[in-house]
């Protein structure tokens, strides 16, 4: 379960199939379906043709057993999520990544658990921090913030 995702390699619609398979574990296209349909007002089609897209990513997996097809990830959520965000984190300029990461804290929907493990990462983070991160958007030689 360590398949590289961008950005690129999945669209909005192609989420919703995914958290339902990662909610369910595995899915059969009945489920997703009887999911998807009344919340997107998709048709089957476009359902089906969602999965066979996250199918040729290799992003799911099929199994048939008789007419049935049981749809698994094979990559995990956590790992989904973490590596687009990864890819978007490296488009950015590393001066302004820190108060990004703020924004998306303080509107982020977090509990008490996630919130003391990111102070116990911080504050060991804090003991090598730089005081500050510098501009990366030009080359190394040219003077210049952001």
């Amino acid at each position: 379960m360590n398949k590289q995702i961008t950005t690129e390699n999945i669209s909005s619609a192609e989420w919703d199939v995914m958290r339902i398979i990662w909610t369910l574990d595995q899915a059969k296209c009945s489920e997703i379906i009887a999911e998807l349909k009344p919340k997107n007002n998709w048709s089957e089609s476009t359902i089906k043709t969602l999965i066979r897209r996250l199918i040729e990513k290799g992003i799911v997996s099929a199994d048939k057993t008789g007419r049935t097809f049981t749809y698994s990830a094979t990559v995990s959520e956590n790992e989904m999520m973490y590596q687009v965000a990864k890819g978007m984190f490296s488009n950015m300029c590393d001066m302004h990544k820190g108060q990004l990461l703020i924004r998306l804290i303080k509107e982020l929907p977090l509990s008490k658990s996630a919130i003391q493990e990111i102070q116990t990462e911080l504050t060991q983070m804090e003991k090598v921090a730089p005081e500050t991160v510098p501009c990366d958007c030009l080359s190394k030689n040219k003077k210049h913030q952001c």
